[in-house]
């Protein structure tokens, strides 16, 4: 985009930021007073509908009241969570600079990669180029969003995709159950009936967040000793530094979401071709609130388990799959021939001391959680059909060192001798497949490998 068209972008996002900081005020008013706090949407519309056209640059009224709806949704929700006994709910009382605008169908027009974006009354609408054609029909596009991350500017398209058609014979039969097991190593692993599986490779993402983490530190520390003190204005290379740290941090999440994204869509597509109709997901949340230590805390917290649930269950809903979600506590400590407990092993191979099974431990926890029904307690009453042939796949191929050259090029030299190996080719995007249990996933898979196993 041109200069002007970047300048008043920006300025829907500000004046975006100014309706929310209004709305902060109004509400600091009235408490001061003690009255009532303004917060449902019509209120709020009716607040904003008394101020004169122009009073928020050429922020549009429904744009104005995409922020106002944003605010009332947040102050709700914190309200829900506090009457529920969660304390650390706070209410939205912080000003935002740049605030995402929303408009709906038939106050935008789309015409090719041409987007024209209303203004206020008066002033002349924004036209924009899109950086790619937009993926869905003009006709379903429902609402469009103006934003701002890592100092560039996007547009959210939100569209109504119709549910997947299949031919007769073909569609996902509801009563073929598989069972779903979310990890940081594997983020996806499935146990699907009739002994078929899939492992989703996440080592790739793990790997992304440790030299996203490792390239931060370093560079604070690089630019720890020119840092402006508290109260100074930053000088030009400071401001600099800053705006190549958003950039990155934006470059880091958008390869996260692209990569939970991959692994959704692999799980999707097997379990089309297996016609599943319903997925059993365990549901790991629990262990959001138990303190393990700051380490572990950061590994819960890059995990994103609530990113992963959502992006599974809004991939399902397109394809005409079933999700539930049900007890997953136990699954990957508790033999499935004897149901004892068993110790948690280091790695991911899981062997009983009792009855000396031996199984994938992400595996044999997916298919115990295929016979669990939701809001039921754990059960292991019914046998789990274990698995017999696995198939792997990676998740973000296109992470730096996922590739052909397998280096990170934010890895330091020296860091990387005798942990590289030898270069081996890259496999093709549909990975292999196996017929172990025991099998780790490797960096790069063959094309096909079968070897028979007797099933335990």
């Amino acid at each position: 985009m041109t200069a002007g068209q970047r300048r008043r972008c920006f300025g829907l996002l500000r004046s975006a930021g100014d309706v929310w900081a209004c709305v902060l005020e109004v509400n600091a008013w009235r408490r001061r007073r003690g009255d009532a706090p303004l917060v449902g949407y019509q209120g709020l519309c009716r607040e904003l509908a008394a101020s004169r056209p122009g009073t928020f640059g050429e922020l549009d009224s429904v744009g104005a009241r995409s922020v106002l709806r944003r605010f009332s949704d947040a102050w709700f929700a914190a309200a829900k969570r506090r009457q529920a006994g969660d304390v650390s709910a706070r209410f939205p009382r912080r000003r935002r600079g740049l605030l995402p605008v929303r408009w709906y169908h038939g106050t935008f027009s789309l015409d090719g990669r041409r987007v024209r974006i209303p203004t206020a009354k008066g002033s002349a609408p924004v036209w924009v180029r899109l950086s790619r054609e937009v993926p869905y029909p003009v006709e379903q596009v429902r609402s469009i969003a103006l934003l701002c991350e890592g100092g560039r500017l996007f547009l959210d398209v939100t569209a109504e995709v119709p549910i997947t058609r299949y031919p007769l014979g073909e569609e996902p039969d509801p009563g073929r159950v598989a069972g779903v097991d979310l990890g940081i190593i594997h983020p996806y692993a499935v146990a699907g009936p009739g002994g078929k599986a899939l492992l989703v490779s996440g080592r790739a993402i793990r790997a992304e967040h440790r030299m996203h983490l490792a390239d931060t530190k370093t560079r604070r520390r690089a630019v720890a000793r020119r840092a402006p003190k508290p109260g100074q204005r930053g000088s030009r290379r400071w401001r600099q530094y800053r705006r190549r740290a958003r950039l990155v941090e934006g470059r880091h999440r958008r390869r996260g979401r692209q990569a939970q994204h991959e692994a959704a869509r692999t799980v999707i597509t097997w379990a089309q071709q297996q016609r599943i109709g319903t997925l059993h997901v365990g549901d790991p949340r629990g262990v959001l609130h138990i303190a393990a230590g700051r380490r572990h805390n950061l590994r819960l917290r890059q995990w994103q388990i609530g990113r992963l649930l959502q992006v599974l269950t809004d991939k399902a809903t397109l394809a005409g799959i079933t999700v539930r979600l049900v007890d997953e506590r136990g699954t990957s400590s508790t033999c499935p021939t004897c149901h004892r407990r068993v110790p948690k092993p280091r790695g991911r191979a899981l062997t009983c001391p009792h009855c000396a099974f031996a199984g994938h431990r992400d595996l044999v926890a997916a298919a115990t959680i295929a016979t669990r029904v939701p809001g039921g307690g754990p059960t292991t009453a019914a046998m789990p059909v274990l698995p017999g042939v696995v198939t792997h796949r990676r998740a973000g191929r296109h992470l730096p060192g996922a590739g052909q050259s397998r280096r990170d090029p934010r890895r330091p030299p020296w860091a990387a001798r005798g942990s590289v190996g030898p270069r081996r080719p890259a496999p093709p995007p549909d990975g292999g497949e196996s017929l172990t249990l025991n099998g780790e996933d490797p960096q790069h898979p063959p094309d096909t490998r079968r070897t028979l196993v007797e099933p335990h």
